[in-house]
């Protein structure tokens, strides 16, 4: 995962709730996948774009869209001879609901030292954790003031660290350690090293590697038969999976990297199934019957945390009608982004198998919000 800061500003001049009433159903999908304008331009003089051709001119060779409104799929649209991408960093936000059922559970609460959690590793000690210590909290929030904001996998075939050789950043880990950095609660500051520390919690309190925990807590109650934290892929997954590509459009060695830092970014799903995935957080946010979290967990979830821009999982803006939640993913050869809209029932997933599939996202996701009459998006750090 890159941490960037992503320009993404839909320019919309009416308020969500009158362009929403206003945007006519159903929405045609061309109104989305045309007259695309990439940032920066593909080239000096480009002219806005249709979707083959935003592909080619920033060689992606595949994506998949899933486009939601009214709580359900309106318009899937693929072009990929595989339907499974590594979702890097969503796999954050996924591992976010797993936790938040465990703190429903009674069995991890967010404010509790996380050292009267782990087992198998613990935060070592520091003068920053003196008075305010590392809490689940903070690490969903990205405020625990932890170190490592992401990492680059490992080849096909290469050796593969253990969580602990991951979090101590020992051979053949090609990571730094996970430390404290800054007095924990301070500020925002995005860490994978902080969702490692969460995969650990997890396997401490389920007593299970963190790929069946997963099943078990998000995968099989949503339906979300095909994702899997399995790494590295499994055979009869492997033949379905999309392969990562440079921004040079180069397939990657052997396909794609290896990622067994899991929690942070080694999830492998769909955009089918992490719409559905967005569809039952919006339900139990909205206070309907949900298969995963309580209203009030949905609720927390979206809500900023100890004054950064990310609630409990991922960057959450706007409020009521308006608000947000928003995820963006980043590994080698492999880019990805969804937004949920809750209170509107209305969201996207876009997955490509490229290291300029932001661009292309971003282009898509402004037509969108065009088309929807999605409230106006400023200028988000992910």
């Amino acid at each position: 995962m890159r941490f960037l800061l992503l320009p993404f500003i839909a320019a919309l001049s009416l308020s969500a709730s009158a362009a929403h009433a206003q945007t006519p159903r159903p929405v045609n999908i061309d109104l989305v996948t045309r007259d695309l304008v990439l940032e920066p331009p593909a080239t000096p003089k480009s002219a806005p774009l249709t979707l083959d051709a935003a592909m080619r001119a920033l060689n992606i060779p595949s994506i998949s869209i899933d486009l939601v409104e009214g709580g359900h799929v309106e318009h899937r649209l693929s072009r990929s001879p595989g339907n499974l991408y590594q979702a890097a960093s969503l796999s954050k936000l996924v591992t976010a609901v797993a936790a938040l059922r465990l703190v429903e559970q009674g069995r991890l609460d967010l404010d509790r030292d996380v050292n009267d959690d782990l087992t198998q590793w613990r935060v070592p000690p520091s003068d920053l954790t003196r008075e305010r210590k590392v809490t689940l909290r903070g690490l969903l929030s990205m405020t625990a003031g932890i170190g490592v904001p992401g990492y680059s996998g490992y080849a096909p075939g290469e050796a593969l660290p253990s969580l602990v050789q991951i979090l101590d950043g020992t051979p053949p880990a090609n990571s730094p350690p996970v430390r404290v950095i800054e007095v924990p609660g301070s500020r925002y500051a995005y860490s994978g090293g902080g969702y490692e520390i969460v995969q650990a919690l997890i396997e401490a309190k389920t007593g299970k590697p963190f790929a069946a925990a997963m099943e078990e807590l998000v995968f099989r109650p949503v339906g979300m038969s095909n994702s899997t934290f399995a790494q590295p892929l499994p055979d009869n997954l492997a033949k379905r999976a999309q392969r990562g590509h440079r921004a040079d459009g180069s397939e990657l060695p052997g396909g794609w990297r290896v990622e067994p830092e899991l929690a942070a970014g080694g999830l492998w799903s769909s955009t089918a199934e992490l719409s559905r995935l967005l569809r039952e957080i919006a339900r139990a946010w909205r206070g309907e019957p949900s298969k995963l979290l309580r209203q009030e967990t949905a609720r927390l979830m979206m809500t900023p945390q100890n004054g950064g821009p990310y609630g409990l999982g991922g960057v959450v803006d706007g409020s009521g009608d308006s608000l947000v939640l928003i995820k963006r993913g980043q590994n080698v050869g492999y880019q990805a982004y969804m937004l949920l809209f809750p209170a509107r029932a209305q969201g996207i997933v876009v997955m490509t198998g490229s290291d300029n599939g932001s661009t292309l996202a971003t282009a898509l996701i402004r037509r969108a919000a065009a088309a929807y009459g999605w409230p106006q998006l400023g200028e988000l750090k992910d």
